[in-house]
């Protein structure tokens, strides 16, 4: 059986095609889109005019890619910005009507599910763990051991919420910073309570910018692994913290002549740094690892 996974996050579109033989996945086809449906009023809860029509484009495109593989099964889900934004059934109905894809509009409970039916997938959870997934609207944590899901909950301070409300200099001044921790702070007092309490081991970041991360570090040291076909990376923390800073401290301009940084997240890193030293430090966690499989993957599980 074919099947389609297309998941509609407030930054990028992506698109994922798999054969199922068994239990294991064969992918035979994977892209993905920087629409930005979360561009310009995210915090406003609307979907731009121009967003909308970026979106409904690049789902024509995927619906033509689906048909050409002779896709049997489609799941489409949909997270924060289609979630939060008061035209976000608009979108929804709009996609259908004009691309005849379905979508599901997933909670917050249920995107972290499947993060962490993807990231369990890859291998990554070897201790007691504490996921975490950035995105463009919402950041989901998820503490677990290599058995059980212990706690989840989805956070509405993704990095482009963020970026619009806060990220106003160039590069981010302690002002901007200090705004941006003051805010994380008060909404996350719950998650620091489940830290204290479990005391995880390893924070597991879920693809998006902790792939940014590894790959500044990977081309940095010269090292053979290729972010696209690992499941797992295991940072050396020293290198993680240094890199952080660097992006913490450059200029926009500075950041988009990194190698390894692609554009949608030239600014968004600096978001995600900012966020993961502030767990780190909180949670008293001095082991980082990347899971490549996210809530693609968890998706794709859930279709097999």
């Amino acid at each position: 059986m074919r099947v389609a996974v297309i998941d509609l996050g407030t930054n990028t579109f992506h698109l994922l095609i798999a054969k199922t033989t068994g239990n294991q996945p064969e992918i035979l086809y994977k892209t993905n889109v920087p629409v930005k449906l979360g561009e310009g009023r995210i915090n406003d809860n609307i979907i731009i005019p121009a967003a909308f029509e970026r979106g409904i484009n690049c789902l024509k495109d995927f619906s033509q890619i689906i048909s050409d593989y002779q896709v049997d099964k489609v799941r489409a889900t949909a997270t924060s910005a289609v979630r939060s934004a008061e035209n976000g059934k608009d979108f929804v109905d709009a996609v259908n009507e004009r691309t005849g894809i379905n979508i599901e509009t997933i909670s917050g409970d249920e995107e972290a599910e499947l993060i962490y039916r993807g990231v369990k997938l890859s291998g990554a959870i070897t201790d007691l763990s504490l996921i975490m997934d950035i995105g463009g609207g919402s950041v989901e944590f998820i503490l677990c051991d290599t058995e059980n899901l212990i706690w989840k909950k989805s956070y509405n301070i993704g990095a482009a919420r963020l970026m619009q409300q806060f990220f106003k200099s160039d590069p981010i001044n302690d002002g901007d910073k200090n705004a941006i921790l003051f805010h994380i702070q008060h909404q996350l007092t719950d998650l620091f309570d489940i830290c204290e309490k479990h005391q995880p081991k390893v924070l597991i970041g879920s693809a998006g910018a902790f792939e940014t991360f590894a790959e500044l570090i990977i081309r940095k040291n010269k090292l053979k692994t290729d972010i696209n076909t690992t499941k797992t990376f295991e940072f050396n923390f020293d290198d993680y913290i240094a890199t952080s800073i660097k992006l913490l401290n450059a200029t926009h301009k500075e950041r988009t002549e990194m190698p390894g940084i692609i554009p949608l997240r030239v600014d968004m890193i600096v978001i995600a740094a900012l966020i993961t030293n502030y767990v780190l430090g909180r949670s008293k966690i001095n082991r980082l690892t990347l899971s490549t499989y996210d809530l693609k993957m968890g998706v794709l599980a859930s279709l097999i």
